[in-house]
């Protein structure tokens, strides 16, 4: 099944999904060195990842959601898809318990709950991230139909199996 939004021949979403999951593991990664070396500003860099991040996440969930609902019904692909889908959901839920317990902070700092939502949901972004691994690599979702080790490049005119010419 291939994705249905699209651009220059690719899906969109696989290329979104990268920004909102580097900036969630970054964010985690700020709020770590900052409770290790208790330094200002790894606090507000958290903060300002995790907003960008969750606005990332956003969009990329408009693109999985089209893509989702073409998946044929009564699949294992849609059932993999649906809960990767709401994990996503509350991943983001997560981040922006996250980032308002910390706005209502002085200089961001956040507490023992927003560090916990942060770091409950860099490991669901793991387990949901396996999910959507799942749907491309095992199940073929997102994936061209004219696939292949010798497919031409996206852009090609020509569909791959096809002989030129035909």
């Amino acid at each position: 099944m291939e994705s249905r939004a699209k651009a220059m021949g690719h899906g969109v979403h696989p290329i979104l999904i990268v920004f909102p999951l580097g900036l969630f593991a970054t964010s985690v990664i700020f709020d770590i060195l900052y409770l290790i070396t208790d330094r200002p500003g790894f606090q507000i860099s958290a903060a300002y990842t995790m907003g960008v991040g969750i606005i990332g996440g956003l969009v990329a969930a408009v693109f999985g959601l089209i893509d989702w609902l073409a998946i044929p019904v009564g699949t294992r692909a849609k059932r993999v898809g649906a809960v990767h889908g709401i994990g996503n959901v509350v991943v983001v839920l997560l981040f922006a318990a996250s980032w308002l317990l910390r706005l209502s902070a002085d200089n961001w700092d956040p507490s023992a709950l927003a560090l916990t939502c942060s770091f409950v949901g860099v490991v669901l972004v793991g387990l949901t991230g396996w999910l959507g691994g799942e749907l491309v690599e095992r199940l073929g979702i997102s994936v061209s139909e004219n696939a292949g080790v010798d497919a031409p490049s996206s852009l090609s005119r020509r569909s791959a199996g096809r002989p030129r010419g035909v």
